[in-house]
This record gives structure tokens, C-alpha cells and sequence, in this order.
């Protein structure tokens, strides 16, 4: 399938979920990432905040956890056309942008961090890791841009099931895949965590 076709496809299921359907969901996934990842004081993480208008991934647990385990927080947020990366504090306020997902009120970027994790929204990931965002190709500029040892770790409601066709070569593809019944390695000795 075309990356468009999906985007499409997978919109749809999405909006099929009943708000109690996101947050068991949700609820599964992170219940797996956590068992599947390790932290460590002081690791540095990249995680999306959720729209609840797009039907995402619930976070907020992500957040708790990152914060008990004393890891450095940062959240995307788009200035113009490119995204940055912000700090996320006990006191950053937050505002919902233009398309609803909340960002912190500051643009004070911070550069140069080495991500230990990056958390990524996405509409589908297929079964090597290719993903199908929301066609803004923010996060392709993001990954380019920062350490290439990050783990970029991206969460799904649903499982690989379609091959994306229009795979480029600039496409950075995900090193996992978390979903509410796997964990699913890409990289070198791939492997599958299953619940």
C-alpha cells in the first residue's frame, strides 16, 4: 500500500476507537514498553504529547515514568517549518497549537542533547520499521538531525500487517515498534517481545 492509502486506512480504524479503546490501548503499550525498556537517572528522552484529537497514543504515562525514573524530558514542538526540541519541566505551561497537539509556550531549544530515546507518534509502521506519519516529515528532518545511536521507538495501536510500497531513501526507519500485544526490534538480531 501507498503511504497515502494508509494514512487513510489507518486514520479511519483510529477513529473507530471509543475513547475507552485509546486508553486500554494505551495503557497495554506502555505497559509493554516499560517492561521491555530499561531506564536509567539521567537518560535523555524525546516523547510526543498526545492529540487526543487524532486519537494518539496516550502519553501521559510515558511522562510519569520518564519522570520517577529521573530522566531528562523533551517534547517537539513546530516553529515555523521546522520542529525543535523543548525541555519539558514540572512548570512548562503548555498550549494546543493549530492542529490541537499541546507544545510549551517557550521556543527555547535545546541543541545538541544525545536522545537516549525517541518516542514517535506515527499513523502505521510496517513489519522492517518503515513508518507513515502525518506527511509533514517533521520527524525525518528530527532524526537527520540528531545522534544516530538514539533508539527511535515508535508506539501503534495496531500491528505491521501492510508492506508500505513508497518507501524513500531518505525515510529514517524506526529501531522498535511498540504495540498493545508486541515489542518489535529492527535493527541488527531483530527480535519480537511478545505479551
Amino acid at each position: 500500500m501507498t503511504k497515502a492509502d494508509i494514512r487513510i486506512k489507518y486514520r479511519q480504524k483510529r477513529t473507530m476507537l471509543s475513547q475507552q479503546d485509546v486508553a486500554e490501548l494505551s495503557r497495554k503499550i506502555f505497559e509493554n514498553f516499560s517492561k521491555y525498556f530499561e531506564l536509567t537517572e539521567g537518560q535523555n528522552i524525546h516523547c510526543f504529547l498526545t492529540a487526543y484529537s487524532k486519537e494518539e497514543v496516550q502519553t501521559e504515562l510515558f511522562i510519569q515514568y520518564f519522570r520517577i525514573s529521573n530522566c531528562k524530558i523533551f517534547v517537539p514542538k513546530v516553529v515555523g517549518e521546522k520542529m525543535i526540541a523543548v525541555e519539558l519541566l514540572p512548570q512548562t505551561f503548555l498550549l494546543p497549537n493549530k492542529w490541537g497537539i499541546p507544545e510549551p509556550k517557550t521556543n527555547t531549544e535545546i541543541k545538541g542533547v544525545e536522545y537516549d530515546l525517541v518516542i514517535v507518534p506515527l499513523m502505521y509502521a510496517d513489519q522492517f520499521g518503515n513508518r507513515v506519519g502525518y506527511g509533514k516529515g517533521f520527524y525525518d528532518h528530527f532524526f537527520a538531525d540528531i545522534n544516530p545511536q538514539a533508539k527511535k521507538v515508535g508506539v501503534n495501536f495496531f500491528p505491521p500487517d501492510e508492506i508500505i510500497d513508497d518507501v524513500w531513501d531518505e525515510d529514517i526507519p524506526l529501531d522498535y515498534l511498540v504495540t498493545p500485544t508486541a515489542v518489535l526490534s529492527f535493527g541488527t538480531g531483530a527480535s519480537k517481545f511478545t505479551k
